[in-house]
């Protein structure tokens, strides 16, 4: 394969605090922070609209904003929940007290709320702004370099935050990772979707049975490609209208364009198939549509960079608390197979069963979960913070990331404010801030002890 030298002199268009890459519910939480902490703060987006996979991806519903007890991702993500719930884009079954369950997203209504969110907050962003490479000397970053429709330019900050889901900014500049599993396969992709002529009042009363046997029997009659038994399902997003998680996109490599080409082909081509499983075997469906699917495919799984503490399974099974909490979180393991095999469903149903919690039971997350262990001046925030395959599953979920989003944002604040890197931020300032926007800390001096 031939090599070309590419070199050019680039203009540096904007010059701020805090730069934050990618726009998801991560770097939204972020940048959001960090400007509501008095920091210029500049945010690159490169999807048509802010949110990532709850808007661009077509996501159809947050996982647990809450324990059943206390309301975990309390400030940003607290507001957020609020305004989309207020606007009626939270769907039918929201409870924003706890929202121990699912709540359902109408995809239109957030990407508004994420707008007029970073407008409030004074954030500057520009869409179909992509990240392309960085600049660094020693263990500073010193510029990203983004592309866009006007070309290519620079972006220099005091503090970089790596919201891209994939922990581009920071692999890019040198940060170690982890990737997959021990052979380096991942979970399984979904191509989100849109459909209309649903009657879910229909299929209530029928009664769905058992959805196993009734997947068994399609796979008998030939009406899927591959024998997936993993189906997480269709949500009521309103009168008629239903968000699809269904069908799997294997083998798919996040940081891969050409694999993510594969899976997006794939998956269009697979909900033909998921479409004459509903039609033919659930009641309600028999005039479904399919409306759309996600610009972004689903990806549950890539990088996670390796930070000063890598939080793991122990910390799951024991409800982990640490000094330098930044927050607390609930969802269970939630590692979906890496293929369409009996045994790995049959792994995924073991530990999904295994792994969970009861009501008011959390582990904490520790603010070095978010320094990557060679950088400075570099945060990550989101699924590619520092953890093992066990806790990215759990924590890679839209309430978790607006946890870590919100107290990146904060702790690059605080860099800011004592002239010093991001090892140097005092976690007893971190904490008293963050308790300030709100967020559940209730193991930080001063708080109640979980007991």
């Amino acid at each position: 394969m031939a090599n070309i030298t590419f070199q050019r002199e680039l203009p540096v268009r904007h010059e701020v605090d805090v730069f934050v890459a990618g726009g998801g519910p991560a770097g939204a939480a972020a940048a959001v922070a960090a400007a509501q902490q008095g920091k210029k703060v500049f945010l690159a987006e490169a999807q048509n609209c802010l949110g990532g996979m709850g808007t661009a991806g077509l996501v159809p519903a947050f996982m647990c904003f809450g324990d059943g007890v206390n309301f975990l991702s309390a400030g940003v993500g607290q507001e957020i929940l609020d305004r989309l719930a207020a606007a009626g884009g939270a769907g039918p079954n929201c409870r924003p007290e706890t929202a121990h369950g699912s709540a359902a997203i109408r995809a239109e209504v957030l990407k508004r709320v994420y707008d007029e969110m970073l407008a409030d907050a004074g954030v500057d962003f520009t869409l179909h702004t992509t990240l392309i490479d960085v600049e660094t000397d020693g263990d500073s970053v010193t510029a990203a370099v983004l592309a866009a429709k006007s070309g290519i330019f620079a972006v220099k900050a005091k503090v970089y935050i790596d919201c891209t889901g994939d922990g581009d900014l920071a692999a890019w500049a040198g940060a170690p990772f982890e990737k997959g599993d021990d052979d380096g396969r991942m979970m399984a992709g979904t191509l989100c979707s849109l459909w209309a002529n649903v009657d879910f009042e229909a299929f209530r009363e029928a009664g769905i049975g058992s959805q196993s046997a009734l997947l068994e029997e399609a796979f008998k009659a030939g009406v899927f490609t591959r024998k997936d038994r993993h189906l997480p399902g269709m949500w009521e997003l309103g009168d008629a209208i239903g968000g699809g998680n269904i069908g799997h996109t294997f083998d798919v490599d996040g940081t891969d364009e050409r694999s993510l080409t594969r899976a997006l082909v794939w998956g269009r081509k697979l909900l033909a198939e998921y479409e004459r499983y509903y039609k033919e075997y659930l009641e309600g469906f028999e005039k479904m549509v399919l409306v759309s699917t996600g610009s972004l495919p689903g990806i549950r799984e890539t990088r996670r960079i390796t930070g000063d503490y890598v939080l793991c399974l122990e910390d799951f099974k024991n409800r982990a608390v640490f000094d330098d909490e930044i927050g607390r979180y609930c969802y269970p393991v939630d590692i979906h197979a890496p293929d369409p095999s009996e045994e790995s469903h049959e792994k995924f149903m073991r530990e999904c069963t295994a792994f969970r919690y009861g009501p008011g039971e959390s582990y904490g997350i520790p603010y070095r979960t978010l320094v990557p262990a060679k950088h400075g001046n570099v945060l990550v925030a989101g699924r590619c913070v520092s953890s093992d395959r066990y806790i990215q599953s759990s924590i890679r979920v839209m309430p978790g990331c607006y946890i870590t989003g919100q107290a990146a944002g904060v702790a690059a604040a605080i860099a800011i404010d004592a002239d010093t890197d991001t090892r140097g931020v005092s976690v007893p300032e971190l904490q008293a801030r963050l308790l300030k926007m709100g967020a559940c800390l209730p193991n930080a001096p001063g708080t109640l002890s979980r007991g």
